[in-house]
C-alpha cells in the first residue's frame, strides 16, 4: 500500500483546506484511513478516522463540526475538508491505512502511512 498525501500549505485563521490523500495497492471499501497531525512539540493525534465501505467515523473534538471526510472512488482517494481552521490546527498532517477495514483513532494501529503535509494557519 502507497500513501501520497498532498494540499497542504498557509492560510489564514477561517480559512478552508482541503487535503488529499491518494491510495495504491488497496480499494478504499478495502481499508480503514485516518488522518493524523502532529504539532511541534506534542503527540501525534488523531483527527479523523473513517471505515469508507460502512461510512463510519471518529472525530476528535478539536474539529467536529469543522472538518469532513469524503472520497473519489474513481481516483481512489480520500479528502480531508478543513473549514473554520485556527491557528492551533497547524501541524503535519499525515494519511494512515490499515487493511482491517475497522477503523481505529490510534495511530499505532496504522501500518502504511503517507508523507505528510504542513498545514499553517497564520495572519
Amino acid at each position: 500500500v502507497q500513501l501520497q498525501a498532498s494540499g497542504g500549505g498557509l492560510v489564514q485563521p477561517r480559512e478552508s483546506l482541503r487535503l488529499s490523500c491518494a491510495v495504491s495497492g488497496f480499494a478504499l471499501d478495502d481499508i480503514a484511513i485516518g488522518w493524523f497531525r502532529q504539532a511541534p512539540g506534542k503527540e501525534r493525534e488523531g483527527v479523523l478516522c473513517a471505515s469508507p465501505r460502512d461510512g463510519k467515523l471518529y472525530y476528535s473534538d478539536a474539529v467536529k463540526g469543522r472538518f469532513t471526510i469524503s472520497r473519489d472512488n474513481a481516483k481512489n482517494t480520500m479528502y480531508l475538508q478543513m473549514n473554520s481552521l485556527k491557528p492551533e490546527d497547524t501541524a503535519i498532517y499525515y494519511c494512515a491505512a490499515k487493511s482491517s477495514v475497522r477503523y481505529s483513532s490510534s495511530w499505532d494501529d496504522y501500518p502504511y502511512w503517507g508523507q505528510g503535509t504542513l498545514v499553517t494557519v497564520s495572519s
